[in-house]
Order: structure tokens, then sequence, then C-alpha cells
């Protein structure tokens, strides 16, 4: 029984905000605690007696919280304190860390809320205008929500042709209702928070592909939505955290409106950190969010990205909220990525052959370079050098590609020798190393970097493909990519 209440009380804000999250009821919130002070929410919620209750809220797409408070024998509470919460959207979490209901807090933070466990749906805030429009718009939402579920469920099962028509009709319509409401909030509340979540909320209608000369423009729909996405969304709002979807929107955007590109992506996130710069939450949440992201791309040379916010962010003083062991791990990152991006001439190689003779990279032209930066003591490796092999013997050779295979243990130099030796790679190939002596010089020498640190080289095998000019052109391929990479090249 008090699970389906809060499913019921929660249709009309899935409706408002398109989140599951305010339908569930979980075990346990991973919340972490925010230091509140400045704000006295008096709270009545019935039949709760001597027991914690918690104030919950969103930090992008997680939940934390923000207060918590015992009722007293008459189910009263007060989550209060000195300092301000940041405005937004709350909830009320029970002592067994379910979702009750949500409510809006803004600069107002005095006032009461008054409810039952037993009737969630007619809880009530008293003293806060904004929650009064708040309920009102949930209230219209969830009745034409209730309304447009029914129609679909009679559309799905319409028995004729004619009757489908009227119920897909009267869906449109529904969906006009839906329009005007938000409409009403834009018009007679323009400065409320519903209007600024509406407006957080909001995607650009899709326009049809206009005539040009003659000629259908197929590209203007995607560019509209794209140029429109933002549309009212202002950056350095902190309130834009406390809402489950604007992380969502945020997410969506990258994925469906910013190409892969890592220029492309640069540009994006530079405006977007610029514009945010002065909001003291949304601007190091965006910071680190996208520092996370690019650190350890999905895609091939989105590293550059990482490395444009070390640049621009981090080595310019924005590592406050940093402690030093993360400062460290931020810049010793970078470091190792300096010397590897894509369309950077590769770090020179001057190793040892398998009978200790000298070996260049610069001194050894080919149409390609494939590097392979491998470990014999390495499982992973032990099955996937010997796929390397193949794929040259069988197709690399004829395409002009070199395979350089460098041994990063120097201390198995037997083991590494019998596994080639077992495997019958290639004489084609160039086995190469670092001798100890050789290591131990460039450390002597105070050389900040290591091979391992120039090709970033912190898991094995680590590979890298170079052009005729050694400039890298791929890497952190699956072998299978680098193979269709290298067909790829070929045809161009």
């Amino acid at each position: 029984m008090f699970q389906k209440i809060i499913v019921l009380f929660s249709f009309s804000l899935i409706l408002l905000f398109n989140s599951a999250v305010h339908a569930q009821a979980v075990k346990k919130l991973p919340l972490t605690n925010i230091k509140s002070v400045g704000h006295n929410i008096e709270i009545t919620l019935k039949p709760y007696k001597n027991t914690k209750i918690y104030l919950g809220t969103n930090y992008g797409q997680n939940r934390v919280f923000a207060d918590s408070t015992i009722l007293n024998e008459v189910s009263l509470g007060y989550f209060k304190g000195k300092e301000k919460l940041t405005p937004g959207i709350y909830f009320i979490v029970s002592p067994k860390y379910s979702i009750l209901f949500e409510f809006l807090v803004d600069e107002g933070q005095q006032f009461k809320i008054i409810a039952d466990t037993l009737n969630l749906v007619d809880y009530k805030i008293i003293g806060s205008k904004e929650n009064d429009i708040f309920s009102a718009y949930s209230k219209t939402m969830n009745q034409l929500g209730v309304q447009r579920s029914q129609l679909e469920q009679a559309y799905n099962s319409a028995a004729t042709a004619i009757d489908s028509v009227k119920y897909l009709q009267a869906l449109k319509k529904m969906d006009t209702s839906f329009k005007e409401e938000r409409e009403k909030i834009i018009t007679s509340a323009p400065k409320s928070m519903m209007r600024f979540f509406l407006d957080v909320l909001q995607r650009p209608e899709i326009p049809a592909i206009p005539i040009i000369n003659g000629k259908a423009d197929s590209t203007y729909p995607f560019y509209y939505v794209k140029n429109h996405y933002w549309d009212n969304v202002v950056f350095n709002d902190n309130r834009l955290l406390r809402t489950p979807f604007f992380e969502a929107k945020l997410d969506e955007y990258f994925k469906n409106y910013v190409s892969r590109e890592p220029d492309s992506i640069i540009e994006e996130v530079q405006y977007l950190l610029t514009v945010a710069k002065t909001g003291k939450e949304i601007y190091p949440f965006l910071l680190f969010k996208f520092t996370n992201k690019y650190i350890s791309p999905e895609f091939m040379g989105q590293d550059k990205v990482f490395l444009h916010l070390f640049q621009n962010f981090f080595s310019k003083g924005d590592t406050v909220l940093l402690n030093n062991e993360s400062k460290k791990a931020i810049t010793e990152r970078a470091y190792s990525i300096m010397a590897n991006v894509i369309g950077n001439p590769a770090p020179a190689l001057d190793l040892n052959t398998m009978d200790n003779k000298a070996f260049s990279l610069y001194n050894s032209p080919a149409k390609f370079t494939f590097i392979a930066f491998w470990d014999p003591t390495c499982g992973h490796c032990k099955e996937e050098m010997p796929r390397v092999d193949s794929f040259y013997t069988k197709n690399w050779k004829q395409l002009g590609v070199q395979v350089i295979g460098v041994n990063t243990n120097v201390k198995e130099l037997a083991s590494w020798k019998q596994f080639i030796t077992e495997q019958h790679f290639d004489a084609g190939w160039s086995h190469v190393y670092q001798t100890e002596a050789a290591f131990n010089a460039e450390i002597n020498a105070g050389k900040p970097t290591t091979i391992r640190q120039l090709y970033d080289v912190f898991k094995t095998p680590t590979f890298y493909l170079l052009d005729k000019d050694k400039k890298i052109i791929a890497k952190n391929l699956t072998v299978d990519q680098f193979h269709d990479f290298l067909q790829s090249q070929q045809k161009k």
C-alpha cells in the first residue's frame, strides 16, 4: 500500500521532470552530507514519531543528503541551520530511505510542511509561493497525465482504423494541453523557479526541412535544435545542480549535437566553463565532470580535451577543491599525454635490439609504423602479440607497415627472447628494449620523463600507429581496430 501511494504521487513529477528517480523507493541512498546552515523548514510527518528523517536533493544525477531531523512524539521536526541551502528541487526521505515527496526550496527558506504517509498526494506547504505554483502545476499535469495514459491504452487496443485515428487526434490534442500549461507558467510566473526548471527541461521542436533555391536543406533541423538547445538556460546558476535532469540533458547534448572531434568538444567545453565561472557550485561540478570524462575518453584522440582543461584551468590555479594527491595525479596524467597527442610527432625511441645493436625510431623509414609496448610476463600480452604477428604477416607487411615490439620489462630478457622464438614472430619485426644502464642514465641526467611516460604506457600491451613522418595517427585501440584503421587509411 505504501509503495503504491508513492508511485501514484510521483506520476505528476515524472511528467514534470521526466525522471524515474521520483518513483523509486531505495533501501539506502548513496548520499554524502552537504554542510547546510541558514534555513528553518518545519515539518510534521505523520505517523512517524521519535525517528530520524532526511532532507535530500540532487547533485547532478546523484542524490545527496542536505539535512536531517528527528521527529518528536507529535511527528514534528525542523530542518534548520545558519546558512541557506542552495535553491532547487528537494525531497523528503523516510527512515527507511524511501523518497516520499518533492518540493522546491527557494531563497525564502522559512516555511512549513504538513504531510501524512497515508495520503502523500495531499501534503501541504505553508508560507512558500514557489511551492504554491509548483503544487498547482503538478496537480494539473497529473490530471492530464492520467487522461493521456487512458487515451494511450485506448489507442493501443483500438478495434478499427477509425477508432485509431480518433484516439490519435485526441492524443495530439492532449499534447497541446501540456504545452498550454507550460505557457501559462511562462506568462503568469515568468520569474518563478517553476519557469526556470521548465526552461532547463525544454527541448526545441524539430522544424521542417526548408527548401532553399529549390534544394532541401536537410542539415537545417539539426543545427536549429543545436543552436536553440540551451535557450534561456543560465550556466552560472547553481540551481542547475539541484535538479535530476540538467546533467542528463547535458549528456544528451554532447552525445547528439557535438562532434566527436576533440577540437569541437574543446570549443563547447570552453564556452560552458567560461559562462559558468561565477557559479560557486556549478563551475567546479562542470570542470570535474569534463575532466573525469576526458582523462580516459571513450573515443581515440579525445584526451586532447583533458589536456586543454589542464592547460587552461588546472595549471592556472583551478585546483582549490583538489587535495595534494589529486593535484599530483592530474598533473602527472597531463604530462604523460602531452607527448603523444594524435597528430603530434612520436617521441624518439633510441633503444637496443635483441642482439644489442642500436635502434632508432626515426632512422627506420616506413609507410606506417606499428609500435607495441608489451611485457613477456603479461598474460594478455601473450594473447595479443601473436595476433599482431598474424595481422602483420597476412596483411600489414603488404601495406608497408613496420612493426616494433618494445619489451617494457628489462628484467625478463630471457623469457622475452624465448617467447618470440617459440611464437615464430616474423623476421620483419624489430624487437627492442631499453637497457638498465640507458634507463639509469636518463634518470641521472635529470630527464623529466621516461619512455613509459612519453608513450603513456601504464598498462600492457599499449599500441600506437604512426604515419610515414612518424606522426601519431592512432593509439589505444584493439588489434582488430588497428587493422580496420589501416584498411581505411589504405583506401584513402
